[in-house]
């Protein structure tokens, strides 16, 4: 006999919609931590699995026991390893965003939140106002921004530079940006603790170059002493920008995302009035 002999039209039909369901819920969640620190710790349970598979398969009787504890206790860690991931999750469905579509800056948006940044940069750096933005890129920032004041502001120049007048509620700390939003202000971010860096360097580009070693963001720095204007991106330090360097780096990586996304879209999307 055959499994499926049984089988009418409707239970074909609720099999396909059943599998398309599922398979549509674990994308959204994928897209969820898509870009985040929980890709790295996903990767590191697909080795596990690898390696538990191949102990087995080839008889590595020590080596998949071993293998075998860690996912009879691995759903514990998942818990509490992606608890910021899974909270997430569960704020989005609360609120109808787990089925949203991603939004994806346009060109001009783009454009107009690094003209803001320069311009706000600038005027501060020729006052001596420290300051710290951190533009978010794929890597989430939740984290970091749960640690502030959510702003969740439209970005203008003028904005950023009345967050960080000194003696003001926001002015201590990060501020985060994602594309023309400002997410938050008043900030903590982790500090670097590579040993090379330069002893002249202070608080905010320790905070700088330690953010940019757990995520892609870049970084903006103001310094309060001199009014020099740095970034960091990938450990990396750039000091001493003046105007015209600041928007060409900023250019180079904000602007280059924006059209690569939006080619993905086009191509996906197909082209309008085809």
């Amino acid at each position: 006999m055959f499994p499926f002999e049984d089988y009418t039209w409707l239970n074909y039909i609720g099999q396909v919609v059943d599998i398309l369901l599922v398979t549509y819920v674990v994308y959204k969640l994928i897209m969820i931590i898509r870009g985040t620190r929980a890709v790295q710790l996903v990767k590191g349970i697909t080795v596990i699995l690898v390696v538990w598979f191949l102990s087995r398969f080839f008889g590595l009787r020590t080596l998949e026991f071993l293998m075998s504890q860690t996912l009879t206790y691995g759903l514990l860690a998942i818990i509490i390893i992606f608890q910021p991931e899974l909270r997430r999750a569960l704020e989005q469905l609360g609120r109808g965003r787990l089925f949203s579509s991603r939004t994806i800056p346009q060109e001009d948006s783009t454009k107009n939140s690094i003209d803001a940044i320069v311009k706000a940069s600038v005027y501060m750096g020729k006052r001596r106002i420290g300051a710290l933005m951190s533009v978010e890129r794929e890597t989430g920032m939740t984290d970091y921004v749960e640690t502030g004041i959510q702003m969740n502001a439209h970005l203008t120049s003028e904005l950023l530079i009345n967050t960080f007048i000194p003696n003001t509620p926001l002015h201590d700390g990060a501020v985060i940006l994602k594309g023309d939003q400002i997410l938050a202000a008043a900030c903590y971010l982790p500090l670097s603790e590579n040993p090379f860096i330069s002893k002249e360097l202070g608080t905010r580009h320790r905070a700088a170059l330690g953010v940019s070693e757990v995520t892609d963001c870049l970084t903006i720095i103001v310094s309060e002493e001199t009014g020099a204007i740095s970034l960091t991106k990938n450990s990396e330090l750039h000091r001493d920008l003046d105007e015209e360097k600041l928007r060409l780096l900023l250019e180079n990586e904000l602007l280059t995302e924006s059209k690569q996304q939006t080619s993905s879209r086009w191509k996906w999307g197909g082209k309008k009035n085809g």
